[in-house]
């Protein structure tokens, strides 16, 4: 409990801080404060038997861990002896008490019953944080004035207590609640923002403990916490001890009676009395009080000089020491008490731990960056337990990276805070960002079924072979293209029955009328036509002109699509008619004619034909 009420006088200094608040931080727990607040969420026979107080205990070290938080466990020593009287009452006579001292009265301190269930929560806690490297020291006596000793002192950054007498033993930060889970907080109160804002030093707090009462004393009867804090703010922080040490609680009542004191004092003199009956209850009371200035003093003394381990001790010397994690006794006390396996107990610490260390690793660094000294991340004395990034990730909001670890025994890949990596080697981020950039490539097309390239391609290639085949064979294609013109105009007479209007000689400029109608394309060879600019030459027949028209006929101009497969001859009246496109430029065709028509072409011009229709072929596939 600590002082009556003073929690609630401290009230406007409380500050709710984000649980980073304690990273890199020294703290000292009162033990037996967590122990009774674990206690109290649950006091079933199962929530005994399950460990569930246990199971508090070890999510609040985990996430203290994961800060880089260095904790000491501070247990309770010896009753002291002026608390013997409000820790019976307390405890409904001696429920901890030794029963081997029968008269407490002779005794400077009394022996905790180290049997009882509480005693041995508190074995259990002790055992589960040396498995964690969290070392416990044993109090003399009050476990918060040993706390408060070392924050004094400098050792410790702050305490962990619900006592708020920690302030009369001289803490200067006391963290009263710890909250784990999403937003994560402490209750922090600060011994500067209490003589700063309430005016209350150490002296000041004493004296509300001797007039409100705690643990330590009862206090005195009638006066509340606002006119306690009246009287104490009246009599000055640098004052008031002295004041009480010489009056004793006196002044307390004098303080409180003088306005009514001096009221009927007036009284008194309109009627010639020397003294108010009033006054007279009040130096009454003020002779009972004198066989309580002695306690009073007492009260001062164990506030201004507890029993406590001096800081040089070797008791304190040996719980500064930094001590490491014991994985495999770790992993045995969980299955004792949780029925864990291995791996669930791996699960929940070693991601922890791992976090711990990286943090070490970053003040390190930092602080041989503060010292002048540019250390490169292969530099470092100590190797970066960081191995590699593996990806990037979003923890509640909270930009994080899934890394993969180094030198940590069990565990192979865990998510740590982004700026915590960036701090702690930022060269291995560059590295991540190097190689995301090496592996990210533009979005791909959908693959064709035949992996052949796109038409923009299809048609430069086809350009470049008919190119390539213009080029090798333009000789022979200047005789060729005049000598299969006269051939078919041969064979198409013949296969009328007829003579050719014109004889046609090689080297005329005329052609033979093709506008008659064959009889039908089936014993013609199958021709393709390809159209391609090449010079004009005297001696090729002039296509350029269209054929005269036949009697009772109309001309049908039919254009070959080289995309499109050969169209079959339509038929019209049992006749058949093979219609050749007008040309309508001065230009030369080419016949790539079947195999069966190869003697006037070369054999290379013959290969590359057969590559042409080959590759036609494909398109049409393609497209179709």
């Amino acid at each position: 409990m600590g002082v009556k009420n003073l929690w609630d006088i401290l009230d406007s200094c409380k500050k709710t801080l984000p649980l980073n608040h304690l990273q890199n931080k020294r703290v000292c727990i009162d033990l037996s404060c967590w122990m009774v607040q674990l206690q109290k969420v649950n006091k079933s026979h199962c929530a005994l038997k399950d460990k569930i107080y246990l199971r508090g205990l070890f999510h609040r070290l985990r996430a203290l861990i994961a800060l880089n938080c260095s904790l000491i466990f501070v247990t309770d020593g010896a009753i002291p002896a002026i608390k013997s009287a409000t820790y019976r009452r307390r405890l409904n006579v001696g429920n901890e008490l030794s029963q081997e001292e029968p008269n407490i009265k002779q005794l400077s301190s009394i022996r905790r019953n180290s049997g009882s269930e509480f005693s041995c929560m508190i074995k259990e806690a002790k055992v589960l944080g040396r498995a964690l490297g969290i070392p416990c020291l044993d109090g003399i006596e009050e476990a918060e004035a040993q706390c408060a000793l070392l924050n004094s002192e400098s050792l410790c950054d702050g305490c962990f207590t619900a006592d708020s007498d920690a302030f009369l033993f001289g803490a200067r930060t006391v963290y009263r609640d710890i909250c784990l889970g999403d937003g994560g907080y402490v209750v922090c109160y600060e011994m500067d923002d209490i003589e700063r804002k309430l005016g209350f030093g150490r002296n000041s707090l004493i004296t509300l403990a001797v007039i409100l009462g705690g643990d330590y004393s009862q206090g005195v009867y009638g006066i509340g916490r606002e006119s306690a804090c009246q009287i104490v703010k009246s009599l000055g922080d640098s004052t008031v001890l002295q004041r009480i040490a010489s009056e004793g609680l006196s002044f307390v009542k004098k303080t409180k009676n003088s306005k009514r004191h001096i009221e009927a004092m007036q009284c008194d003199n309109k009627e010639n009395f020397p003294i108010n009956k009033d006054v007279l209850k009040g130096i009454k009371c003020d002779l009972l009080q004198r066989d309580k200035d002695k306690q009073v003093l007492q009260v001062i003394n164990a506030y201004l000089e507890p029993r406590c381990h001096s800081v040089d001790s070797d008791g304190v010397h040996r719980v500064l020491a930094v001590y490491p994690f014991e994985r495999n006794q770790f992993q045995q006390i969980c299955a004792k008490y949780f029925d864990w396996p291995p791996e669930k107990t791996d699960e929940y610490i070693l991601p922890k731990i791992a976090e711990r260390e990286l943090r070490r690793f970053s003040n390190l660094r930092s602080a041989s960056t503060k010292v002048g000294l540019q250390v490169s991340l292969d530099e470092m004395p100590i190797k970066c337990p960081v191995s590699s990034i593996i990806k990037e990730r979003k923890v509640q909001g909270r930009d994080s990276f899934e890394v993969s670890w180094d030198g940590v025994e069990g565990l192979e890949t865990s998510i740590v805070p982004a700026d915590l990596v960036q701090s702690a080697c930022p060269e291995k981020i560059m590295e991540f960002q190097e190689r995301r950039a090496q592996r990210k490539k533009p979005k791909s097309r959908r693959r064709r079924v035949d992996n052949r390239p796109p038409s923009s391609e299809i048609e430069l290639k086809l350009q470049a072979l008919l190119l390539e085949i213009d080029q090798e064979n333009t000789t022979v294609f200047h005789g060729s293209i005049r000598d299969a013109t006269l051939r078919h105009t041969q064979l198409l007479t013949t296969l009328e029955g007829g003579q050719s209007r014109e004889n046609a000689v090689p080297g005329s400029p005329h052609v033979t009328d093709l506008s008659s109608s064959p009889p039908s394309h089936a014993c013609l060879p199958q021709l393709y036509l390809v159209q391609y600019a090449i010079p004009a030459s005297p001696e090729v027949t002039d296509l350029s002109s269209p054929p005269p028209p036949r009697k009772n006929a109309e001309v049908e101009t039919e254009v070959i699509d080289l995309l499109s497969p050969p169209q079959a001859s339509r038929h019209d009246g049992g006749s058949s008619e093979l219609q050749i496109d007008d040309v309508q430029r001065p230009v030369d065709v080419i016949e790539v004619m079947s195999d069966s028509d190869n003697e006037m072409f070369s054999p290379d011009h013959l290969k590359k034909a057969r590559e042409l229709r080959s590759f036609l072929a494909s398109i049409r596939e393609d497209i179709s």
